[in-house]
């Protein structure tokens, strides 16, 4: 229940995105704040609540999210401004973040034998995508017939009955070893991510080549090696670098990010084209976005047995060349897709992601004791968000600054383009870092590892 609604909240906002622009008379860059300020929200967090609840209780931190995200909901139903809206869903957010490695945390501890964790994780993944292809759904219709501010209502029954069901049935758990808090890399992943989003989302307004742009962008570069610099120093760090000399870990953290950049990406472009070009209503356009969050609800658990029984290479390699074909087939022909050709892209979209995702939580804690398998599904789990926030911010500036510069029609026409580009490349990459990690270069490069650093055994026991 905590995966559905942190999932759904994460595309439930799309399809009501052109009436909160109608509402607060907003741009598409001050709109796209809505939805970054979750996921950005989501992803600085994540880390920090992972590590926090194993040192003080899971499911302590576990019901303290869902309290912070029920509440956020409620006050963002009831936000009179843009800005307001932006802060209370980042409230919002900050308990989303106590709900998805926490619940990652509870299954990894469940589940020990690799097998049964992968098909495990496999349900989650379908939740996940049950989720996603509910947002749009269920935010269509409650934008179409009862308001923009009621998609955040069905949050709150939700809400309540899961902090219930969590009291009367998960056991609390924490690390035998209690990690020390770590402020200085908890600031530095914020400035990391949040500066490289605003410099993208504030583009088009004042430039790329302006000094705002450029001063932001190498600010985030600054932190994040500032970030490396302090981890590597520190004896219990937030995030662990040398977690990142395992290849299978790296691969899946560098696919984890290029997947939902893609997805991210999707949403955004797509329910612009749908309602702003085609005329559709939300809830019409929540309904021909199904194909997508669908198929990646069905062939989520799917993949989770086929990772549990022949590992992560045939569902990353059969995940990417789908979201590339998808790619492909839009972006290709001269005019924009439309009846079939646009839910075939939409499907084969759902399709690449539904297979992906298992494989990469699942390549993210095969080698972790169950006391790090918390943490190293947070990174993978910021990596997602991350990915979310850039797609959102990047397509978005894309749309932005086409629609500016070209007249509304042409310019929109030669977004899409690029927005479909953009998943392509993210496919290409993603199918030649799953070959590369998952292959016996990979193997070779663990088993080193372990034997030159006996210490490096608790990720690869």
């Amino acid at each position: 229940m905590s995966v559905f609604i942190v999932g759904m909240d994460s595309s439930i906002l799309n399809v009501a995105l052109p009436s909160i622009k109608s509402t607060f008379g907003a741009s598409i860059s001050g709109a796209q704040w809505t939805l970054d300020a979750y996921t950005l929200t989501l992803a600085s967090f994540l880390m920090l609540s992972a590590s926090t609840a194993d040192r003080i209780g899971r499911r302590k931190v576990f019901q303290t999210g869902l309290v912070v995200f029920t509440t956020g909901s409620l006050l963002c139903s009831l936000a009179p401004t843009l800005e307001t809206l932006t802060v209370f869903r980042a409230l919002q957010a900050v308990g989303g973040s106590m709900l998805n490695p926490v619940a990652m945390s509870i299954i990894t501890n469940t589940f020990t034998e690799p097998q049964e964790r992968a098909r495990a994780i496999g349900v989650w993944g379908g939740v996940v995508g049950v989720s996603v292809a509910a947002g749009p759904l269920i935010g269509g219709a409650l934008v179409e017939f009862v308001g923009w501010r009621s998609v955040f209502w069905v949050n709150v029954p939700i809400g309540i009955a899961a902090f219930v069901l969590a009291k009367l049935h998960v056991p609390e758990s924490r690390s035998p070893h209690a990690r020390k808090p770590d402020p200085a890399g908890q600031l530095l992943v914020i400035g990391t991510v949040f500066l490289l989003t605003f410099g993208i989302i504030e583009a088009p307004n004042t430039g790329w080549g302006s000094p705002q742009t450029v001063l932001s962008l190498i600010a985030s570069a600054a932190c994040l090696g500032a970030l490396i610099v302090v981890e590597r120093r520190r004896p219990e760090p937030l995030i662990d670098v040398r977690f990142f000399k395992s290849p299978p870990f790296s691969g899946a953290t560098g696919i984890a990010l290029l997947m939902y950049t893609a997805q991210g990406g999707f949403l955004i472009v797509n329910t612009l084209y749908l309602q702003d070009v085609r005329g559709f209503s939300p809830l019409h356009a929540g309904l021909s976005i199904l194909p997508m969050p669908l198929l990646q609800a069905l062939c989520g658990p799917i993949s989770g047995r086929v990772v549990g029984r022949y590992g992560p290479r045939p569902s990353i390699v059969i995940g990417s060349i789908a979201s590339m074909c998808a790619g492909l087939l839009a972006a290709v022909p001269a005019d924009l897709p439309t009846g079939l050709r646009m839910y075939v892209c939409y499907g084969l979209t759902g399709f690449g992601l539904g297979w992906i995702n298992a494989a990469i939580t699942t390549t993210a804690v095969s080698g972790m004791p169950n006391a790090q398998a918390g943490v190293a599904a947070s990174i993978v789990s910021t990596m997602r968000q991350t990915g979310v926030t850039l797609g959102v911010a990047i397509v978005g500036s894309v749309v932005a600054t086409h629609v500016t510069v070209l007249a509304p029609g042409p310019g929109f026409t030669a977004a899409y383009r690029i927005s479909w580009a953009i998943i392509v490349t993210c496919g290409a990459l993603v199918l030649s870092i799953g070959l590369l990690t998952t292959g016996r270069w990979a193997q070779r490069a663990v088993y080193k590892q372990v034997h030159k650093h006996p210490l490096e055994k608790m990720w690869h026991p």
